[in-house]
């Protein structure tokens, strides 16, 4: 069984690379994240043609997640028990949706940004990574995956240079303490080890050429999960060329 995500960055906009993604490497199920758009108005008769099944969430044209399969689609639910809002007044975003694929649950979360520290949107990042974990307790006695873009880099070595990043979110004490509690927990993060480097290059100043990046897109399984890993890697190549994401697909081999 094979498992990805991607920080897409619009799927209307890169449904193309999105259906050659699954063609080329026989994805069996893709979590997708800022997918940008309605549920309504996402083109899915390509992925349909193809034998997948879609969940998606979305409410408008910021956040929004989904996920694709060709091996089940159940017990899809949006959002996770106790997820916060945001804005004023409170709403809740399209950051997380879960379902069961092929006998694993598995989650695709778009983490909040955070933006600065001394911004609220970053107490709000915090507020939901300490909710999330939370709610994962009662998930690791099956096999789940919580897959995405976490916008956290839990070591220096995650990015290209810590020193351009003192002073903001990403990279602070707080973000990490709560990534490293997940893992406190007994969630495991598969990829590292079979998979180095960085999966987001901003589009500014050639850093994708220049290899200047972030390592913040990370699969966390639990332990029925993470023992049937055999395998992971970044598929680089999605990164470049002309209407590329930012991030670079992640892609995860299960026994």
């Amino acid at each position: 069984m094979r498992i990805a995500t991607w920080n897409v960055n619009s799927l209307r906009s890169r449904i193309d690379r999105v259906e050659a993604l699954l063609d080329r490497h026989e994805i069996d199920v893709l979590a997708l994240q800022e997918t940008k758009a309605r549920e309504d108005q996402l083109p899915l008769m390509g992925l349909q043609a193809r034998g997948y099944d879609v969940a998606a969430a979305g409410v408008n044209q910021w956040n929004g997640v989904a996920l694709v399969s060709r091996v089940g689609l159940d017990d899809v639910q949006v959002g996770f028990p106790g997820m916060p809002g945001w804005g004023d007044p409170v709403a809740p975003e399209s950051r997380a949706i879960g379902a069961t694929c092929g006998g694993v649950r598995i989650w695709s979360l778009y983490v909040p940004n955070g933006r600065k520290p001394d911004d609220p949107h970053y107490r709000y990042k915090l507020d939901w990574l300490a909710r999330l974990r939370a709610s994962a307790h009662a998930w690791q006695d099956t096999p789940t995956a919580l897959v995405g873009d976490w916008n956290i880099c839990p070591t220096d070595d995650d990015v290209f240079d810590v020193a351009q990043f003192k002073n903001s979110t990403h990279v602070t004490p707080a973000e990490r303490a709560a990534f490293q509690a997940l893992l406190d927990d007994g969630w495991a993060e598969v990829t590292r080890s079979y998979a180095p480097g960085y999966t987001y290059w901003d589009y500014y100043r050639q850093r994708f050429e220049r290899d200047r990046g972030l390592k913040i897109d990370f699969v966390l399984g639990s332990p029925g999960f993470a023992e049937r890993v055999t395998g992971a890697f970044i598929d680089r190549d999605e990164r470049a060329g002309k209407g590329a994401s930012d991030h670079a697909p992640v892609v995860v081999d299960l026994d």
